[in-house]
């Protein structure tokens, strides 16, 4: 989209305008110039949302951004349709209104073997009349279909496919999503209105980040990232479409009008694969790099396989790859039947579905109270995996998906993700299936559970439930928690039932004597036993506070606490305002700690740790022996094979420097191990931020 001497320019005008920034007088700025300051940021919106390799930190883009602000406040009548400030939706969508695509967007023909390519591929060839048919090939994204229209330039509607011919207008929420731009040339291509198709989507490491928050919130995780994309789509809440990070794919031009230019349509491209060139080139994510033009229906089946080989390497999810005859007017040629293109198929790689039977429902107590009801299934093979159990998350999930005991249903896997009921099958039912009962108290206490208006979830709120009692046991002790090492799950549960352990305080008076009578506890396993409870007694304050199971709380906000303290009980002086002036803490975070300190009976407990011996004080508030990385502040993500986690980030602040919670400009080091995840493509964007290995970090401590 950019070539050299543009990138050149539009670098120089940045450093322009960063020295702009600093002078907040707007006054001196006109609506001309300003325009120049939209070209900046679209620019490097271009170079963040598309390409993956901004040029400049997010401080530094936000610090433009805001200048931008400033400016079309103060002068609102210098607003343009795509200045970046228009993408910022505010308040609440009231309804989604139907309108229909300039074109149907039809479903393609489906294949899952090669002799069904090799037969639609010997159909072209007579329709034709060619010995041999150029092919483009491209993956088929797995999420939520849309299509884009523009006019003169300037996005002005958004769709979801709907029944393929109306679909819900989404133009608002659409305008969250960065890699969608507000304007682009097509004019240049003598374009003068265009709808294009593409598909939304969640990559899987935002999916996965996204899912472990709302689990560190008590919330249920979304099923899959299809799912998810599809529905952020129509969220009433504009700055939550914003939050989830969605992507689009632009894969195909359904439908143009030219501008009565004379003698310029040789401007436009005369193959599929030249229009995803195009695209790419005007600033979209088209999949320009993914595809590959062959000629030959085998070379379609080499490319296929080999990609169906490396799926789950991929960002995102893709679920087949689609074959389109490359040549515009043979697809023209060639024409559709009322249901799909003749041009195009769709090859879908191997089923990570199954079909099973559900045979019962088990609801079960975590400790927060949450009732989750689980799904037991007949066991079935799905993508390498024995399924048997499946969490169905809330009563409004059970009615959402239809679901009856004794139901044939579709089961799915999606990469890495945990399996979820698809669907139910209505159509097969034999009349002996019953519904599924949710129920009105506690399964594990018979206490009456509360359902908060704001929530799904039904939760048992007697703190004395058995049920989570066992669970914040089982978290206390657990490895992200306080880490003590042969007292597992299995562990606390057979100390409980033997009412040798009653609650968290419990561990640390275990009567190893009666522990030395059960089965399956020797000498040595004792001697374990006893060495990882004293061992607890020391830990990180941060790991004491995770492993208190604070609602929302957890790691990170777990050390961005522990930092703010130096006794585990002095929020009991902070009030929620001054919580909310920490990182990471938002307003039901800080809501939740409030509540939890405010309860003498979670004192009580604390204090008794504490007469028990287990550490109350942030020890890493203890000066450092060594000031060689003060200032410096470092992040580890991915698995190091010197050193442990824990042993790396002592290290730092021994040396001085510090520990921060996640990637931001405020961070010096990013020290990489194996299987680095979100933090390092975090990192990458950020200029600022220094990326090491571990032997980098270990040759930066002193000998």
């Amino acid at each position: 989209m950019y070539n050299k001497a543009q990138t050149n320019d539009l670098q120089q005008l940045t450093a322009h305008w960063l020295t702009e920034a600093t002078n907040t007088d707007t006054k001196n700025l006109s609506a001309a110039n300003i325009e120049d300051l939209r070209k900046v940021l679209r620019f490097h919106e271009y170079r963040y949302y598309v390409q993956n390799d901004p040029f400049i930190s997010d401080f530094e883009y936000d610090t433009l951004y805001k200048l931008l602000e400033k400016f079309e406040k103060e002068n609102p009548a210098a607003i343009t349709a795509d200045s970046p400030t228009q993408r910022v939706g505010s308040g609440l969508v009231k309804d989604f209104p139907k309108v229909n695509h300039l074109v149907p967007m039809l479903s393609l023909e489906n294949s899952y073997n090669a002799a069904d390519l090799m037969d639609w591929d010997r159909k072209a060839r007579e329709l034709s009349g060619l010995s041999e048919v150029e092919y483009c090939v491209e993956p088929k994204f797995d999420g939520a279909s849309i299509s884009l229209i523009y006019d003169n330039d300037l996005l002005t509607r958004a769709a979801t496919r709907g029944d393929g011919v109306t679909g819900d207008e989404i133009t608002i929420n659409t305008k969250q999503i960065k890699s969608v731009p507000l304007s682009a040339a097509f004019s240049a291509n003598n374009i003068e209105q265009v709808e294009i198709r593409g598909e939304v989507l969640i990559n899987k490491n935002n999916f996965k980040a996204y899912n472990q928050k709302l689990m560190e919130e008590g919330v249920p995780p979304l099923a899959n990232p299809r799912n998810a994309a599809a529905g952020t789509l129509r969220i009433k809440d504009t700055a939550e479409v914003g939050k989830r990070n969605l992507e689009v794919f632009l894969y195909h031009v359904s439908y143009w009008v030219n501008s009565q230019v004379s003698g310029e349509n040789e401007k436009q491209p005369s193959t599929h694969s030249g229009m995803l060139e195009m695209l790419w080139e005007l600033g979209f994510r088209s999949p320009k790099n993914e595809m590959r033009v062959v000629k030959g229906i085998d070379k379609v089946i080499e490319y296929v396989n080999e990609f169906e080989i490396k799926r789950d390497d991929l960002p995102y999810e893709v679920d087949g790859m689609v074959i389109k005859v490359n040549d515009l007017l043979l697809q023209e040629r060639l024409g559709m039947t009322s249901h799909h293109p003749r041009w195009a198929m769709a090859y879908k790689f191997k089923a990570r579905q199954a079909t099973s039977k559900l045979l019962g429902v088990e609801f079960q107590v975590g400790r927060t109270g949450a009732v989750t009801p689980v799904a037991k299934i007949e066991p079935v093979q799905v993508g390498g995996v024995t399924v048997s159990s499946i969490s169905i998350h809330n009563e409004e999930y059970i009615k959402e998906k239809n679901l009856l005991l004794d139901d044939a249903i579709l089961i799915e896997r999606s990469g890495d993700v945990i399996p979820q009921i698809v669907k139910s099958f209505p159509e097969l039912r034999k009349g002996t299936e019953r519904a599924i009962v949710f129920p009105t108290s506690c399964p594990v206490c018979s206490h009456p559970l509360f359902k908060p208006a704001e929530e799904a979830v039904w939760r048992c709120v007697n703190i004395n439930c058995e049920a989570q009692v066992v669970e914040r046991i089982i978290h206390f002790v657990s490895k992200d928690a306080m880490d003590i090492k042969s007292f597992g799950e299995a562990n606390v549960r057979k100390f409980y039932a033997e009412k040798l352990l009653a609650d968290v305080p419990g561990i640390y008076q275990l009567d190893f004597e009666a522990v030395s009578k059960m089965e399956g506890f020797g000498k040595k396993s004792i001697d374990n036993l006893k060495a990882a409870i004293e061992a607890s007694k020391s830990q990180p304050l941060h790991r004491l506070i995770y492993a208190l199971g604070i609602r929302y709380v957890g790691e990170t906000t777990a050390k961005t606490l522990a930092n703010t303290v130096e006794h585990i009980l002095d929020f009991r002086n902070y009030t929620a305002d001054q919580l909310l002036q920490m990182e990471d803490v938002g307003v039901k975070v800080a809501d939740s700690i409030d509540r939890f300190y405010k309860d003498e009976a979670n004192i009580q407990m604390i204090e008794k740790l504490g007469r028990l011996g287990v550490s109350l004080v942030n020890q890493k508030k203890q000066v450092a022996e060594n000031d060689s990385l003060a200032g410096q502040t470092f992040l580890f993500t991915g698995t190091l094979n010197k050193l442990k986690r824990s042993d790396a980030e002592a290290l730092v602040e021994k040396n001085g420097g510090k520990i921060v919670s996640g990637v931001s400009s405020k961070l010096n080091y990013l020290v990489t191990g194996e299987d680095a995840g979100s933090k390092l493509e975090k990192a990458k964007k950020i200029n600022s931020v220094k990326i090491i290995t571990e032997e980098d970090f270990i040759k930066l401590l002193p000998v």
